[in-house]
C-alpha cells in the first residue's frame, strides 16, 4: 500500500544542498525540521571571523565556478556579488618565474583521442595506454596534476568521461568569489528555512534512521529522537556509509562507495605585508595563482584585492599522505613550500606571519574530506542513490550531481533544489 503524501520532512544536514531542499519543501507548505550535526550552517562551506583576516576568509568552498545558474540566482535574490577573478597565473620554481600554463608537447592528440573515447576506463589508464611514452611525460605530469589538484580525485580511481564532459564543457560564466563570503549565502538560505517555518536543530548528529509506525524514527548520538514522516539526507559520502539504514535505503546507499570522494588541506596564511608582490623584479604584483613542485603545490592570493594573504591548496592522494599531521606540522609544512618556492629562508617566511590555519578537511569528523568526482562507474551509482523508493527516504548532494560541475557548490545546490522538486511532484 502506497504512504501517504508526507506532511514533515527531516532534513539531515544543512549544508548547501539539505538548506535548499529544506527551503523547497518549507515553500511549499511542508513542516521541515534540519538536524545539524555542528553548531553552525554550511557544512564545507565554513566562512571564518572576517577579522581574523580582514575579509570573509573561506576554510572551505571559495570560488564561483562557471555558469553556476542556481548560485548566480540566489546571489541575485540575496542581493550579493561577485567579485572577478584577475591578476596572473605563473609557475615558480627555486625562485625561477615562468607562465603558468605553457604549452606541453602531445597536448592536441591528448584531446583527440579523448573525443575518441567511448568505454569509460580511469584517467591513469587511458593515460598509460595512449600516452604511456616517454615523450609524454611532461603531458601525463600535467594532467594528473591537474586530477589531484583541481578535482581532489585518484587518478586510478577518476573517469576519463567525466573529466572530458568537465574539461570540454563551455564556460558561461565569470569566475570569482562572492564578495561577501559564501557564508552571506548560507546565511540567506538559512533565514529563508526559517522565514518559512523551518527549524534549525544544531548538536544533532543522526546516526541511525528507523521505519517506525508509517513513518521514520531518526536517532541522535546524544540520545535524541525526532519523528518524521520522510527524510532527506545531505550529508558528505564518508558520513552516509556511517549511518544505520532501513534495509531498502541501505541498499540504495551501498551504491555511493562506486562515487569517488576526495581530501584537501586548505592553508590560509595572513602576513604583515604582500611581500611577494617585491619577488621577481615586482612581476608577481598582479598575481592570482601560483603553481609549483613543491610540498604544498598550489598558492593563491586574493588579488585585486590588497589583503596580504596566501592560500595554499593541497589535494588529492597527496592531502592523505599528511593526514596524520597536526595543524602546527601542516603550517611548517606550508612554511617549508613557500620558502623552496620563493628561494627564501624558511625564518623569513614564518617572521612575516600573522596568523595561519591549516584546514584538513580529512579529519573533519562531519566530513571527512572535501568533495567528490565521478568514478566510471559513478553514473549508475547516482541514478540508484535518486531512485525512488517506498522507504520515505530521499537523498541529495554535491555527490548526486550528475553535470560537469562535480564537488562545487554548484552542484550541491542543484541537486537539493532537483531533490525537493522531485518529492513534490510525486506527491
Amino acid at each position: 500500500m502506497p504512504r501517504p503524501p508526507a506532511a514533515h520532512f527531516a532534513v539531515i544536514g544543512a549544508g548547501a544542498a539539505g538548506l535548499m531542499a529544506a527551503r523547497e519543501l518549507a515553500r511549499a507548505g511542508k513542516r521541515v525540521t534540519i538536524l545539524e550535526a555542528r553548531t553552525r550552517c554550511g557544512g564545507r562551506i565554513d566562512p571564518l571571523p572576517a577579522e581574523t583576516f580582514g575579509y570573509p576568509a573561506e576554510g572551505g568552498a571559495e570560488f564561483v565556478h562557471g555558469a553556476a545558474p542556481v548560485t548566480r540566482a540566489l546571489m541575485r535574490e540575496a542581493g550579493l556579488s561577485l567579485s572577478p577573478r584577475a591578476g596572473t597565473r605563473r609557475r615558480l620554481r627555486a625562485g625561477v618565474l615562468s607562465a603558468a600554463d605553457p604549452p606541453v608537447p602531445g597536448a592536441e592528440r591528448f584531446y583527440r583521442a579523448l573525443q575518441q573515447v567511448r568505454d569509460d576506463l580511469p584517467i591513469a589508464e587511458f593515460l598509460a595506454t595512449h600516452f604511456g611514452e616517454s615523450r609524454y611525460d611532461a603531458l601525463r605530469r600535467s594532467i594528473l596534476r591537474t586530477v589531484e589538484g583541481y578535482d581532489a580525485a585518484d587518478p586510478s580511481r577518476a573517469s576519463t568521461l567525466a573529466l572530458r564532459e568537465e574539461w570540454l564543457a563551455r564556460d558561461d560564466g565569470e569566475h570569482g568569489r562572492i564578495a561577501q563570503g559564501y557564508g552571506a549565502l548560507i546565511a540567506h538560505l538559512a533565514a529563508g528555512c526559517r522565514d518559512r517555518g523551518a527549524a534549525i536543530l544544531f548538536d544533532a548528529a543522526v546516526t541511525a534512521i528507523d521505519s517506525l509506525g508509517g513513518g521514520l524514527a531518526l536517532r541522535c548520538a546524544g540520545g535524541a529522537t525526532f519523528a518524521a514522516d520522510a527524510a532527506v539526507i545531505a550529508v558528505p559520502l564518508p558520513c552516509l556509509a556511517e549511518l544505520r539504514l532501513p534495509p531498502s535505503a541501505q541498499a540504495r546507499a551501498a551504491a555511493a562507495s562506486d562515487i569517488g570522494f576526495g581530501n584537501v588541506v586548505k592553508f590560509l596564511f595572513g602576513f604583515a605585508t604582500r611581500w611577494w608582490a617585491d619577488q621577481g623584479g615586482g612581476e608577481l604584483a598582479d598575481l592570482s595563482f601560483l603553481l609549483s613542485d613543491a610540498p604544498v603545490p598550489t598558492w593563491w592570493t586574493q588579488y585585486p584585492a590588497a589583503y596580504p594573504v596566501l592560500t595554499g591548496w593541497l589535494a588529492g592522494p597527496k592531502a592523505e599522505r599528511v593526514a596524520g599531521l597536526s595543524e602546527a606540522e601542516l603550517v611548517a609544512l606550508g612554511v617549508a613550500s613557500l620558502a623552496e618556492i620563493f628561494a627564501l629562508p624558511a625564518e623569513r617566511i614564518a617572521d612575516g606571519l600573522r596568523i595561519a590555519r591549516a584546514i584538513n578537511w580529512g579529519n573533519d569528523r562531519f566530513a571527512r574530506g572535501a568533495y567528490s568526482y565521478a568514478t566510471p562507474q559513478t553514473r549508475a551509482a547516482q541514478a540508484r542513490l535518486r531512485q525512488a523508493a517506498d522507504d520515505a527516504i530521499f537523498f541529495t548532494g554535491e555527490a548526486l550531481y550528475a553535470g560537469p560541475d562535480m564537488g562545487t557548490v554548484e552542484a550541491a545546490l542543484a541537486s537539493g533544489l532537483e531533490t525537493a522538486q522531485t518529492i513534490l511532484a510525486a506527491q
